[in-house]
């Protein structure tokens, strides 16, 4: 906690003194040192950003991530513009400002902005991704920033930063995971190759299942690779993402025992993470479905 007093003393001393720097050096320094530095900033000190284009949010969506920060904290800061005497104005991060403010946070991180400096901005953080010992986390949000406030496509930014295009696209599709996995990613607890393979399945419902189950079983990336695929080849089959599982529950396995039992025909039971399936009877013709009827009916 002192550390972070005696980092947010510095800064605030660097952004009080904005209006002593004249020259181009100066203001390239300011802006470097600014760039990759974290200040914590009272939520009620920054204002909306008045061009942001979005204006409807998921309510539920932004519950899931303020409960997500009261117990993680915020993992990817905001970008503010300092607007003097201690004021800041949002730039990005609309989404995970209001859900620090519905989790009761009182400070938030957030990366400080001093003017429309683009090109010296876009050096500092490109110089930052070059740094040696970023997790993958904090380049995707490097990358990210650089888009964002750059106005850099993903062809653009792979050239700056001398990457290949897909390399920049696997990073940046890190910050769409839920944010239980990027603060696996975020404090090791997988690995990049882990979380590359998670960003893949759209159903967020099996990739919580599946990450769950990667981080229990403590499995390696071609184990959960394979995990996956095997859960591909299933959807093939059954025609239906939802219905996919991997293990049956002891319970269901008796439950449709005895149903086979009690009707005589083979009975399947499919369900998903959050309980939601189906209950398939097989039948060969006519005869065995009035039979089955009749002993659905039968009271």
């Amino acid at each position: 906690m002192n550390k972070r007093k005696e980092v947010n003393k510095g800064l605030r001393s660097l952004l009080a003194n904005i209006e002593k720097t004249h020259t181009v050096e100066e203001k390239s320094q300011l802006v470097k040192d600014l760039a990759n530095q974290i200040l914590h900033l009272p939520t009620e000190s920054i204002e909306a950003n008045p061009f942001q284009p979005r204006t409807e949010f998921d309510n539920e969506q932004l519950l899931e991530l303020a409960k997500s920060i009261k117990a993680n904290g915020l993992i990817q800061p905001i970008t503010v513009r300092s607007m003097g005497d201690g004021n800041y104005q949002l730039i990005s991060g609309e989404r995970r400002l209001r859900a620090s403010r519905m989790a009761g946070v009182k400070e938030i991180p957030a990366y400080i902005r001093v003017a429309n400096d683009q090109e010296m901005l876009e050096m500092a953080l490109v110089e930052n991704i070059q740094r040696a010992n970023l997790n993958a986390l904090e380049i995707a949000i490097s990358y990210q920033r650089l888009m964002d406030e750059c106005h850099l496509t993903h062809d653009a930014l792979s050239e700056r930063v001398g990457k290949d295009r897909s390399t920049v696209t696997n990073y940046v599709r890190l910050l769409k995971l839920s944010p239980d996995i990027q603060h696996a990613i975020k404090t090791g607890i997988i690995s990049m190759g882990h979380a590359r393979a998670l960003a893949g399945i759209e159903n967020t419902v099996l990739q919580a299942n599946i990450f769950k189950r990667c981080v229990d079983q403590g499995l390696s990336v071609r184990a959960l690779e394979n995990l996956i695929k095997e859960n591909n080849q299933d959807k093939t089959k059954t025609g239906n993402q939802s219905f996919v599982i991997q293990t049956e529950h002891p319970e269901v396995q008796k439950i449709r025992r005895e149903l086979s039992e009690k009707l005589g025909y083979k009975v399947d039971i499919k369900r998903d993470p959050t309980g939601k399936g189906q209950i398939t009877i097989r039948f060969a013709g006519d005869k065995d479905f009035n039979q089955i009827i009749q002993h659905l009916l039968e009271k």
